[in-house]
């Protein structure tokens, strides 16, 4: 047994090592390749699923994914597509591919813990946990993309209105404020504009920005921006009224979340607090009283 677990630590420790020299490369790589030819976005994105180990693992796991027979109108799959667009598409996986990563985990860790302590609660609650993090993960994923965006909307919305009333136009205002911005929003932005370039219109643009998103406020933000477009209304004018209209939104949902403290804070003053100044006040009367009896 002491043989298996130091081989084991020898090979995660020598693949943790090869894996961050190989990243380093692969960085650089990126680097130069940016320099010559400036490849960046989605576009960055699709040379490196193809080369060095992220290439070999999303190879195996395509392979491994095309196992599963899937239809298309199968509300599991599209749920779990869905939940991979909100949360950015990690690692480009689609939902078969994110099921064999799943499946790969919970089957490693239960047989790492059979060797390990082959106990069957030990197997259950280990295996068991591996089986839901990933899903935990993605939730996570989603919900901090979404805050992400949510929290870059308005200033967003404000330098596009600097930039229309300075001359520009809508999609020349967005490639400028995407220039020099990172995160979420405007790695979608700049996806919104690829897609523009290749010829989607432009209403169909933004409400694919909205839905891959899930953000209300950004789905708010295209429409309005959609309907300005048809009825030959200011964008100008009509950015400055959303980008009001979200900080309007937002304060009164901290006003909300402030109301709900107090209710949230009893059940901690009740079963933490309390019990441990009763204690502190009580205690040493009822010594006392336990002594005079």
């Amino acid at each position: 047994m002491a043989l298996w677990i130091s081989g084991l630590v020898f090979l995660s420790i020598s693949l943790a090592v090869y894996s961050a020299y190989r990243q380093r490369q692969l960085a650089e790589a990126e680097a130069e390749r940016i320099k010559l030819y400036g490849i960046v976005g989605e576009e960055q994105k699709a040379v490196d699923q193809t080369v060095g180990e992220v290439g070999l693992i999303r190879r195996t796991l395509t392979r491994l994914a095309s196992l599963f027979s899937v239809k298309k109108q199968d509300r599991r799959w599209e749920k779990l597509n869905r939940q991979l667009v909100l949360a950015g598409n990690p690692g480009g996986l689609k939902a078969q591919e994110f099921m064999v990563l799943k499946l790969t985990i919970t089957g490693l860790t239960a047989a790492a813990v059979v060797m390990l302590s082959p106990t069957f609660m030990h197997v259950f609650v280990f295996t068991a946990s591996a089986w839901v993090i990933p899903d935990l993960y993605l939730r996570q994923k989603i919900k901090a993309r979404q805050i992400a965006v949510s929290l870059a909307v308005p200033d967003l919305l404000d330098l596009l209105t600097v930039s229309v009333e300075a001359g520009l136009g809508f999609d020349a205002a967005v490639a400028k404020v995407v220039e020099k911005k990172e995160g979420p929003l405007a790695d979608e932005l700049r996806r919104m504009l690829s897609e523009m370039r290749i010829g989607k219109a432009r209403r169909d643009a933004l409400r694919d920005l909205g839905e891959r998103t899930g953000v209300l406020y950004l789905q708010n933000f295209a429409a309005a921006v959609v309907q300005a477009d048809q009825l030959g209304v200011s964008i100008s004018k009509v950015l400055r009224i959303q980008a009001q209209e979200i900080r309007r939104q937002r304060r009164q949902k901290a006003e909300e979340e402030a109301m709900k403290a107090p209710i949230k804070m009893l059940l901690p003053l009740v079963t933490l607090v309390f019990p441990s100044l009763f204690i502190v006040l009580l205690g040493p009367a009822v010594l006392q009283f336990l002594a005079v009896f």
